[in-house]
């Protein structure tokens, strides 16, 4: 009977593997830099999730409300 592999499961091995595999194609000193551009990018992306949108955010301009349209509107 086949022993049917959990998928997902990542072990030391694979991870060497990847880790190789990173240094041969991009080699020893582009890593730092590829490391630095991907946190960069995952600050700004948690920061616009913890953005407060206020109306600070829109020049204190007041919301107004819309009009709703009827069925008078919709001929039109």
């Amino acid at each position: 009977m086949l022993a049917i592999l959990p998928l997902g499961m990542i072990g030391p091995w694979q991870i060497i593997l990847i880790v190789l595999l990173v240094v041969i194609l991009f080699g020893g000193r582009k890593i730092p830099e590829l490391m630095r551009g991907m946190g960069r990018g995952m600050k700004e992306f948690k920061d616009a999730l913890n953005k407060d949108y206020t109306a600070d955010d829109m020049d204190n301009d007041p919301v107004t409300p819309t009009k709703k349209r009827t069925d008078s509107d919709k001929s039109a």
